[in-house]
């Protein structure tokens, strides 16, 4: 079976790299229209833009902590397109610290950040997305969230929780959603070779992570990339409030 998303409008955040960049290609090859996200690195953004087949991409800047600049963000994907039809909420940062150890002012700090930019900005652009949607009946919306939502992060409290709120905010989002024809996905990846995670796979450590898996190896982006096509595929539409597990068994839910 073939999956195409011709005429469709994607948005992708954290797409200047990584998941988000293998995604968008992956979504420019299938027949989408994309809006790179990026932060600060537009000139990394602006390599997967040229990268893409077709045409009528778009790059949109936004800080996912900022409310305000979600909104703006939104608005001006609106204002060129219309509308959007499928958001991929993939942007995020992972920080290690001796949790215990932080003082307090740091602790704080830390955490104030990894919720704004893992919880409360993607929680927040979904909403913004879903009443576009809604106003236009109908849309998908996909969550990456992360195995340590399950799992624990002994070295990243801040992180495991931000990812559980999310698997947690995008079922709530599919029980009040479906009725308007919105879907809402999570997917869980365990490890994938980006460049947020290359300092924890650096040196030792990235064989104690490799052979977590059964596979023996991490994650590549290009395979997290084409489960997040699948689910936003029209044609799943039952799937919807589930979280998929992806981390090559690394860890296993009952």
């Amino acid at each position: 079976m073939e999956i195409r998303f011709d005429n469709k409008i994607i948005l992708i955040t954290g797409a200047s790299r990584g998941i988000g960049a293998a995604a968008a290609r992956l979504f420019a090859e299938s027949g989408a229209t994309v809006v790179i996200h990026f932060n600060q690195d537009k000139e990394a953004a602006g390599s997967v833009l040229k990268s893409l087949p077709g045409t009528n991409h778009f790059l949109a800047q936004a800080d996912t902590a900022n409310p305000d600049d979600l909104h703006r963000m939104v608005e001006k994907v609106i204002g060129r397109y219309g509308r959007i039809d499928i958001l991929v909420n993939n942007a995020g940062i992972y920080d290690e610290h001796d949790m215990v150890n932080m003082q307090r002012n740091a602790f704080l700090e830390y955490w104030d950040k990894t919720i704004s930019v893992n919880l409360t900005g993607p929680a927040f652009l979904a909403y913004l997305a879903a009443r576009e949607m809604i106003s236009l009946s109908g849309g998908r919306i996909v969550n990456v969230t992360s195995r340590g939502a399950f799992r624990g992060e002994p070295t990243a409290w801040a992180y495991g929780a931000a990812k559980a709120g999310l698997n947690a905010t995008g079922q709530s989002m599919a029980k009040a959603l479906a009725p308007h024809g919105v879907y809402v996905f999570t997917l869980a990846p365990g490890f994938v070779e980006t460049d947020m995670t290359a300092p924890c796979l650096a040196g030792e450590k990235r064989n104690e992570i490799e052979i977590q898996s059964p596979l023996k190896r991490i994650a590549q982006p290009e395979e997290i990339a084409r489960a997040i096509l699948l689910l936003a595929a029209e044609g799943n539409e039952y799937m919807t409030g589930c979280i998929l597990d992806m981390n090559g068994a690394s860890y296993l839910r009952t």
